[in-house]
């Protein structure tokens, strides 16, 4: 028997899998947007764009962009008791308050 694959993109195939009529490649806005320093995000995994996506368990997750890094952010989460950084392009943010 072969050792199962515990791959990136493992265990998530109803995070990373759109719904029928959003197949494809997402607006051209979601990727131009842009958030100033202090902005509430919600992390949102866009499936069709596989680049600058952040690792799945963080799919949902409300955090603070703290710096821009090249075309990507920064986004600070509470995990438990914990402050971690997530390094997310714009495609996989939305603005708190935003669907």
């Amino acid at each position: 028997m072969a050792k199962r694959s515990k791959g990136y993109r493992s265990k998530s195939r109803g995070k990373l899998t759109k719904h029928v009529r959003e197949r494809g490649l997402s607006p051209v806005s979601r990727v131009i947007q842009e958030f100033g320093l202090g902005v509430k995000v919600t992390i949102i995994l866009d499936p069709g764009v596989v680049k600058g996506q952040p690792h799945p368990r963080y799919h949902g997750r409300i955090g603070v962009v703290k710096e821009r890094r090249g075309r990507a952010y920064v986004v600070e989460i509470r995990d438990g008791g914990s402050i971690k950084k997530v390094i997310s392009r714009p495609e996989h943010l939305r603005s708190v308050g935003v669907k």
